[in-house]
């Protein structure tokens, strides 16, 4: 069980996925992606999400994302946040998303 403090130290936000690349040399199929998130800034990240969105459907969607995790170096690329979603059935990510427009960097709570 955590406390209540520690899901408060959790910067979950929204973001729009402004340009989004291939990833060869990721061990499993991902996306670079580069997320605008408002007063947060511009952050990139990877995601394994290739098997149900497209490069060109990505770009402009708003997602949901930890924001503050310490980068992470994956293949020669620094993911510095979390893009959310939820493993289907064969465990490939579906995102999280709003269901309507809001803002960028708005909290998730």
């Amino acid at each position: 069980m955590i406390t209540w403090n520690d899901f408060e130290k959790i910067e979950i936000k929204t973001g729009t996925i402004i340009a989004v690349e291939d990833f060869p040399k990721a061990k499993k199929p991902a996306y670079k992606l580069k997320i605008d998130f408002g007063k947060y800034g511009i952050k990139q990240s990877s995601a394994q999400i290739t098997d149900h969105y497209t490069k060109e459907e990505l770009a402009g969607k708003q997602i949901v994302a930890v924001i503050n995790f310490p980068p992470k170096q994956i293949a020669d690329f620094f993911s510095e946040c979390l893009v959310l979603g939820v493993y289907d059935e064969n465990n490939q990510v579906i995102l999280l998303r709003p269901d309507k427009q809001v803002q960028n960097g708005q909290t998730i709570g």
